[in-house]
């Protein structure tokens, strides 16, 4: 698991402060450098490894969850509910829903291509559509899947690229679920911690929880 900025708990990159280079980091925004990007490291994660997602996942901002920490997540944030589970639970906002709906019926589909199937494409609709795509990543019911343009009436790509979405089911084997339900949610927020705290001993309780919870 891990994060960007750390908001108390850990982030990636050691960020250090010097007078002479006050930003002493690798980091180079928007470069297309794929070893100093961080905006391409996020399709090399997704186009190199199999083990890890990406998706808004800590405190409304982008992250990364491995293979191996997904189970404690998915037992914490879903604690081991389908969608349909927790929409009828009243968990997951109608809006969620709206835009899950498409995800799932469309297997992996292009933000693009996602606003207009939705049915919250319209201007005034944005705020309502982007709170609904973060709420399902956060709460581990889609996930980044890979990038794709538009494609021109001939089928050839054009103009930026479009983060593509998934299925957290369909992103990760079953054996990911069944270790998910092998535990209680108690345990796997006890597990969560020991790891965190483990990273950052300074790290505050309050923190903690609002990064195990999203």
């Amino acid at each position: 698991m891990g994060g960007g900025t750390d908001n108390g708990i850990f982030s990636l990159i050691n960020w250090s402060w010097d007078e002479a280079a006050p930003y002493d980091t690798p980091v180079r925004w928007h470069t297309g450098d794929p070893e100093t990007d961080p905006w391409e490291w996020r399709m090399r994660v997704l186009e190199e490894r199999s083990d890890i997602a990406y998706a808004k996942l800590f405190f409304k901002k982008s992250g990364y969850i491995t293979k191996d920490w997904y189970p404690y997540f998915l037992a914490t944030r879903r604690q081991n509910h389908s969608f349909e589970e927790a929409y009828q639970d009243g968990k997951v906002s109608h809006d969620a829903k709206l835009v899950y709906d498409v995800v799932k019926d469309q297997v992996a589909v292009p933000l693009h291509s996602l606003k207009a199937l939705s049915n919250l494409a319209q201007k005034e609709q944005k705020s309502r559509f982007d709170r609904a795509l973060t709420e399902l990543q956060t709460k581990l019911f889609i996930t980044m899947c890979a990038r794709q343009q538009k494609q021109s009436k001939t089928g050839e790509g054009y103009g930026w690229y479009s983060t593509v979405f998934t299925t957290v089911e369909s992103f990760f084997p079953a054996d990911v679920f069944a270790k998910a339900a092998s535990f209680s949610y108690e345990e796997a927020v006890k597990k969560i911690e020991s790891q965190i705290l483990l990273l950052n001993p300074q790290a505050k309780p309050k923190d903690m929880m609002k990064f195990i919870k999203g």
